[in-house]
């Protein structure tokens, strides 16, 4: 059985190669400095920052999370065998189903239709994880990689709501995206205390 994790919206990497070309009549002292030199450019040079995240992709990504968070959490209520499981899948229920209705709302009131990333893949992905917590037979284990999964989604979703906070010139959503920063990172503080009750799975 895999588990499957929601990605969020990922940074897009972009290696760099250099090329290097040594003459043989060059003494050691002159190969070394050109070594040096050639090692300090490759060091200072680096990735190229991600695109940046457009409003439409950033309400795009809040509203898949939310969805997402929401629908598992349902899930957790009656799948869960932890007390404590059961009740952290009724607070995802309500708190992401409320994040998404402010989230809706704001989306509305300023003409943008969400629309995810270019080759963006986190609506597979958390369609594919949904399933699985379907699929996968009550108990421990389902308890155990819930809320590990929980864990880590949350740790994303945070990274990324910061990167868009950079990235949007809105102050509106700005505004929003600094309200549910802290009711995300309550459900992470409680899920990382979930997690550390539960036996590991075996």
């Amino acid at each position: 059985m895999t588990w499957i994790r929601t990605n969020s919206i990922a940074a897009i990497g972009v290696a760099l190669a250099l090329a290097a070309c040594a003459k043989t009549d060059k003494s050691a002292t002159t190969s070394d400095s050109a070594a040096g030199t050639m090692a300090s450019d490759s060091s200072a040079m680096s990735a190229p920052a991600a695109p940046a995240l457009s409003d439409a992709n950033i309400v795009a990504f809040l509203d898949g999370a939310n969805v997402t968070d929401s629908a598992a959490g349902k899930i957790a209520t009656t799948k869960g065998t932890s007390a404590d499981v059961k009740t952290f899948g009724k607070l995802m229920v309500g708190e992401h189903h409320a994040l998404r209705v402010a989230g809706l709302d704001f989306a509305k009131k300023a003409n943008i239709t969400p629309e995810p990333p270019a080759g963006d893949n986190s609506k597979a992905d958390a369609d594919a994880y949904i399933k699985s917590l379907n699929d996968t037979p009550k108990g421990a284990a389902w308890d155990k990689a819930y809320i590990d999964h929980e864990v880590t989604a949350h740790e994303q979703v945070l990274q990324t709501a910061t990167r868009a906070k950079n990235d949007t010139q809105n102050v509106e959503l700005k505004a929003l995206i600094d309200k549910a920063a802290p009711v995300i990172q309550h459900h992470l503080d409680r899920a990382k205390e979930i997690q550390t009750k539960l036996t590991p799975a075996t």
